[in-house]
């Protein structure tokens, strides 16, 4: 997978490359879909969710560029496999999830797989975590119409964020850099991710700082 998926399309931090092949992407992904699990392609993971592709969990997280005492929020968990990823290359991650069930299966696969620098929570986190911000890094495993100023706000000096953009066909990986207090931002990657839910995701209300 990593040879064949990430190098040969251009990841090419070496410590991302090192992250993406020690988590077992199995352990994520339903035990009938095990054999496809290195696939570079999304999968049903159920509640109309799915696994990011491995491509986009290595460029989201390339974007990002984690730091090994940096900490890192995900929103939008599914079941733990990007929070995976970035427990291999940060101090702490914390992870919400919407739906409750997919939380618990999240923090099972997590467990199992030795990560315990994660916290998992199941709310609405399309406004961020402010109780363990600022962050210094933020990923998004989920498109949004527009990128939520509650998240940017959570951002650390030198903090990026990187979040899926658009509309319901296309979207941009955005990242988003704090300097001070401006932002910088620049969209990177052409994507396609299930749709952000909660107040600030699809259908939800313009955010409000």
């Amino acid at each position: 997978m990593v040879t064949e998926q990430l190098i040969r399309r251009g990841i090419g931090d070496p410590r991302v490359l090192a992250a993406m092949g020690l988590v077992e992407r199995h352990r994520f992904v339903e035990a009938a879909l095990a054999g496809a699990a290195y696939e570079d392609r999304p999968l049903p993971i159920g509640h109309g969710q799915t696994i990011s592709q491995p491509y986009m969990v290595a460029r989201a997280t390339e974007l990002a560029a984690p730091l090994p005492g940096d900490r890192a929020l995900e929103v939008g968990a599914g079941s733990g496999y990007q929070a995976a990823v970035l427990a291999e290359l940060c101090a702490e991650v914390f992870a919400i999830e919407i739906v409750p069930a997919l939380a618990e299966r999240a923090r099972r696969a997590l467990a199992e797989t030795g990560a315990r620098n994660v916290t998992v929570e199941a709310f609405d986190g399309s406004g961020g975590w402010p109780a363990h911000a600022p962050y210094d890094v933020i990923i998004v495993s989920a498109g949004a119409p527009r990128i939520p100023t509650l998240l940017v706000g959570e951002l650390a000096e030198g903090g990026r964020l990187v979040i899926p953009v658009g509309g319901p066909q296309e979207q941009e990986l955005a990242l988003v850099r704090r300097v001070g207090d401006d932002y910088q931002t620049s969209f990177e990657t052409r994507c396609r991710y299930v749709d952000l839910r909660g107040r600030f995701g699809v259908g939800g209300g313009a955010p409000a700082a």
